[in-house]
This record gives structure tokens, sequence and C-alpha cells, in this order.
């Protein structure tokens, strides 16, 4: 196997260049007292390919997701659990928050129902299209609650259509309300909008 690639090797190196032979070789001449007249080996000129190495110019695909973020002071639902007198359970305040990244058109996401249930909340929140197109970018939409609240388990439930992309795939997505009523049948609302 060694040899075989060794061949390759110098097949590919002979074959990569160009050997021009610029004069001719003499065999020195040889006297039997051992006296010998310098001889004088052939030269060659080896031509190696012309390799130039930059840079050029293509119109390729490269993904791009848009998203701007920017701070604003807005008015944030806030739901403050008053736990009962003796109750030593500690209320902490943290914020519920469910996103999406849509693309084509604009969208709303809005938290509806927040419904309780023994130690687990039940975010339900709905995604709706508008008309206003936004081509080929994409754009993250999101809503909020402030909840001041013992450490509670979430459960994030988004009724529209599930856009396709790899980010909206931690929240359930449902075609209407009526896929989880049951689930809620025994939670209290704790928030509506």
């Amino acid at each position: 196997m060694k040899k075989l690639i060794l061949i390759f090797g110098v097949g590919a190196l002979i074959t990569s260049c160009n050997i021009k032979k610029e004069e001719k070789g003499e065999m020195p001449e040889v006297d039997v007292d051992v006296m010998a007249d310098a001889g004088e080996l052939p030269e060659y000129e080896v031509n190696w390919a012309d390799i130039d190495v930059g840079t050029t110019t293509r119109t390729v695909n490269v993904p791009k997701v848009v998203v701007v973020m920017e701070e604003e002071e807005v008015e944030v639902p806030f739901i403050d659990f008053d736990m009962p007198e003796g109750d030593s359970t500690q209320v902490s305040e943290r914020t519920i928050m469910v996103e999406a990244e849509v693309t084509d058109t604009e969208h709303n996401l809005d938290i509806r129902k927040i419904y309780a249930s023994g130690n687990k909340l039940f975010v339900v929140s709905e995604l709706t299209s508008t008309d206003t197109s936004i081509a080929d970018k994409t754009m993250r939409v999101s809503d909020q609650v402030v909840l001041k609240a013992p450490e509670l388990d979430v459960k994030y439930y988004i009724v529209g259509q599930r856009p396709e992309n790899m980010f909206n795939s931690k929240y359930e997505y449902v075609n209407n309300m009526s896929e989880i009523e049951k689930e809620m049948k025994d939670s209290k609302v704790i928030y509506e909008k």
C-alpha cells in the first residue's frame, strides 16, 4: 500500500510540472590509471504550475436572523399571591414570559389567561397573524406578566399555529382553547386579559 501511495505521489509530482532539457549531458572519461576528467551533468529547467491564491465574490444563501431588542419602560401586569398568615412558603418575584419567532407577517402574542392548580401554573397565550408583511425577515414577539408567588411549576400553551422554527419548540401549541379546557376545569383563573 505504501509503495502504491509513493508511486502515485511521484506520478503527481512529475505531471504537475513542465521539464525542459537545456543542454546535452556527457559521461566522464575514465583512464585505467584511475585518472578521470570531470564530467558534466545535463542541466534542466523546471517550470512549476503557476498558482494564484486569492478571493472571489459569489452569491450564496446565508441564514440571518434579525432580532432587535430595545429596552423600554412599559406597563406589565403584576400578580401578587397573598399567602395565608402562618404559611412559611417563601414568595419571590419573577417574570412569566412567552416568546415566538415568526416570519412572513407580523404577529401578536398575548398572555390571555393564567390558571393556578396546586403547585402548578398554566399560562395560556394566543398567537395571531396580522396583514403586515415582514418579507423574508424573522421577527420575535413576546408578552410577559410579573408574578410574586411561591415557586410553582409552569406549563405554557399557545393557541395558534406553530411557526416553523426550532425556537418555537419549547411551548405546546394548540389549535383552540377547547383542546385544553379539560385540563383546566379544576384550576382557578388568577389572570385574564
